[in-house]
């Protein structure tokens, strides 16, 4: 079976301090759906394409589990604090 992974990178972030609190209640509803952070941040060296000030990648046992967490009722609530305060992409992967 494949797994599945979110894919998200920041491109502007108006409000650290609620990026921090979506990251709490996000975290929350990853380890409900057994999503494992291999992400979150970190130094980087942009080489090609658009610089981006944060990237997050989180790892699920499936496609499917990563798509259940993301419409997850838990995911969105916490989806819901950022409000209009980012710009970001968000993907969600089939991988190996």
């Amino acid at each position: 079976m494949s797994k599945g992974f979110i894919v998200c990178v920041y491109e502007k972030i108006e409000d650290e301090s609620l990026l921090k609190n979506y990251a709490v209640e996000a975290k929350k509803a990853v380890e409900k759906f057994g999503g494992k952070f291999l992400i979150r941040g970190g130094d980087k060296i942009t080489t090609e394409g658009k610089e981006f000030l944060r990237t997050a990648v989180i790892e699920f046992s499936s496609f499917d589990v990563a798509k259940n967490f993301f419409y997850s009722n838990e995911y969105q609530s916490a989806h819901t604090i950022l409000k209009d305060t980012v710009i970001r992409h968000h993907q969600i992967i089939k991988g190996n």
